[in-house]
């Protein structure tokens, strides 16, 4: 298992790195859509939906994602459109995790197949577009679920239930524990705190994500705390769905891996959130 983990992750690098540091956004836009577009026919499948109809809510993705390219929306700043994600992103998380695994079914599945392409489809126009803003900044914004999944991954099997006597969310995702949350808020903090440095060392041409929040000043702390939980509530609805399906992974489209949306989870809140905040950030 581990040695297939580990030639996927290569090829997986192997074409994303070129696409992400080619001078033009144009090659890592339209591979973020191919994986929106898989990521849209597993969420067809954990929702109950046939191969033919799967593959139909793919394409449907990639006919969002395409027209909003055409029609420029990449260069746009589209203020109001990551408000209104953001809210939705908050109140549908903190909705579903309250409901819990048993809640699931009672969306209605028309509901929850249009609810998740929208998702995919705004979370590919929020990286798109952090790559048109720039490499540096896009970078900024990936690796901050990075940092939150793996110092929450390591806190959590050394701390777990050391200060808190119940699981995070037992009933979904029995391993994650708030110590391991907070684990991630603290290396969430040191990676933005370091990254700002180096920007500030280095005179960057474009900011990183952290260095737009530290220009608003008090927004720094809490927009980092608030991003860290989001990260945690992205991993949780998509864990909760699988569950509710009955599912292990996504699908195995990514051996070792299970599927794209196992692998971009966290990523979907935490995008359009990147976005909504640089922009009352830096509003102009």
């Amino acid at each position: 298992m581990l040695k297939q983990r580990v030639i996927t992750a290569l090829i997986l690098l192997a074409i994303l790195l070129p696409a992400l540091f080619y001078p033009s956004p144009l090659p890592f836009a339209a591979l973020a859509l191919a994986m929106m577009a898989a990521a849209a026919w597993e969420w067809g499948r954990l929702n109950g939906l046939g191969q033919g109809a799967s593959v139909a809510l793919g394409a449907i993705c990639v006919t969002l994602c395409a027209s909003s390219w055409t029609a420029g929306w990449l260069e746009q700043p589209l203020t109001g459109l990551w408000l209104a994600t953001g809210a939705a992103w908050v109140l549908g998380a903190a909705a579903l995790l309250r409901a819990g695994v048993a809640g699931w079914p009672g969306v209605p599945r028309g509901v929850r197949v249009a609810g998740g392409v929208v998702a995919l489809w705004l979370a590919w126009l929020a990286v798109a577009q952090a790559r048109t803003i720039g490499i540096n900044f896009l970078l900024s914004v990936l690796a901050l679920v990075w940092a939150a999944d793996t110092f929450a991954y390591f806190s959590g099997r050394a701390f777990g239930l050391r200060f808190t006597k119940g699981k995070l969310a037992p009933s979904i995702s029995p391993g994650k524990s708030w110590e391991g949350v907070w684990g991630g808020m603290v290396g969430v903090l040191v990676l933005a705190l370091a990254w700002i440095w180096l920007d500030r060392a280095n005179a960057v041409a474009v900011p990183s994500f952290y260095s737009v929040l530290a220009r608003a000043g008090w927004l720094l702390l809490p927009a980092l705390l608030f991003m860290t939980a989001m990260s945690v509530a992205g991993d949780l609805v998509e864990s909760l769905v699988k569950r509710s399906a009955g599912a292990k992974d996504s699908s195995q489209l990514l051996p070792g891996h299970g599927g794209v949306l196992d692998r971009i989870d966290a990523l979907l809140p935490i995008l359009p959130l990147a976005l909504m905040l640089t922009r009352l950030a830096s509003p102009s």
